[in-house]
């Protein structure tokens, strides 16, 4: 009797993987004859070819919206687009039929978007892998999409002047903000968060929010945490490095001390709205430079009453919105040891719309629009 019983067990599980490849194979018909749809689209700086591809980047940067643009430029059955978040998909049964299904439909071109661990990648002439979190893939070239830049913000304005920047700073750089009402965007940006992060993810990203553009570490964010919730410090030190893993912060050192206390910018002023009720303009005016800096690969550090200095660039960037000439000056003598120690070139002040140069024994000093700048070399 016990054996029978066995045996039913037995025969049930192969009728249950034997329903569960015929419902797989169902679905990837269905994906594979689903038409694309998407809004129009803006080109990014980046351009996809036909090689494989690993795309990182935090919720909303534009993952999708770049793979989709570059499908829909191949033809219609050479192509099959998977979201690994539905929930209909069994990963083991997705395993055994994957690659039989595209060498049967001669699929050249694969999509796993929100690709998790687990899932069988086949032998086919592209693959595209979407995800938040990077894995280490032989062969894939990777990239990591910000939220846009100054320069692929303007081709969702009506007209470039003085009102763009503005806007600018009020959405940030998440193209799906273009959609959504003014009242709306602040609950937005907390519920799109939220989905995409777990709840001491999101306690701790609330804290850098609090001090952005600050030193800050990992240690006051844990200080400040515990008094609110119940957590170990090795929890939070590994939560911490999932955010900037997953580039929703990032951190720079100060030069020449890679032992002091970092600071801490985010991947979106848009999330210093949401997220924190203090205000503080120069700050985020701060954080809008670093990004403009991080999207175009500058290595930079911070020191003494200087935001920025970029080493391969012999500059340093100094962030004055509203710029007081007299203030700068002050400024300036203050830095002048930094600036003979390392025989710095020039110093660029970013401002909101003052343009001018001043006369520096040391350097040369160039005080440049945040637009002009940001669209510049």
């Amino acid at each position: 009797m016990r054996n029978l019983r066995k045996n039913v067990k037995i025969n049930l599980n192969f009728i249950q993987e034997d329903l569960s490849r015929g419902f797989m194979e169902i679905l990837l018909e269905e994906y594979y004859k689903t038409e694309l749809h998407l809004e129009k689209y803006h080109d990014r700086k980046i351009t996809l070819e036909d090689v494989h591809y690993q795309i990182n980047g935090v919720t909303n940067s534009g993952k999708t919206a770049l793979v989709k643009n570059y499908l829909l430029s191949l033809k219609k059955n050479s192509y099959l687009y998977i979201d690994c978040s539905d929930i209909r998909i069994e990963i083991k049964a997705l395993n055994t039929q994957l690659n039989s299904f595209c060498n049967k439909n001669k699929i050249s071109t694969l999509v796993l978007d929100n690709y998790v661990l687990g899932i069988t990648l086949p032998h086919i002439s592209q693959l595209i892998i979407i995800s938040e979190i990077f894995y280490p893939l032989e062969f894939f070239k990777t990239i990591t999409l910000y939220p846009l830049d100054y320069e692929e913000f303007l081709a969702f304005e009506h007209k470039y002047d003085s009102s763009a920047l503005n806007h600018f700073f009020q959405l940030g750089g998440f193209a799906s903000m273009h959609r959504i009402f003014a009242d709306e965007r602040v609950l937005y940006i907390q519920k799109i968060l939220q989905h995409r992060l777990d709840e001491i993810e999101f306690d701790i990203l609330k804290l850098c929010a609090k001090f952005m553009a600050q030193k800050t570490s990992p240690y006051t964010i844990y200080e400040r945490l515990k008094l609110v919730r119940k957590i170990s410090k090795d929890k939070l030190y590994s939560s911490f490095e999932s955010l900037k893993n997953k580039h929703y912060i990032h951190q720079i050192a100060k030069f020449q001390h890679p032992r002091a206390t970092k600071k801490i910018y985010l991947c979106d002023t848009s999330l210093k709205t949401a997220l924190s009720i203090e205000k503080n303009f120069s700050l985020l005016f701060e954080n809008m430079v670093f990004l403009e800096l991080l999207k175009s690969n500058t290595q930079c550090f911070y020191a003494e009453n200087i935001e920025f200095y970029l080493p391969q660039y012999n500059e340093i960037i100094l962030c004055k919105p509203f710029t007081d000439e007299r203030r700068l000056f002050k400024k300036l003598q203050n830095i002048e040891a930094f600036l003979i120690t390392h025989s710095i070139q020039k110093v660029t002040v970013i401002s909101m719309n003052k343009e001018s140069s001043i006369a520096h024994p040391f350097s040369k000093v160039d005080i440049i629009p945040f637009d002009i700048w940001a669209l510049g070399d």
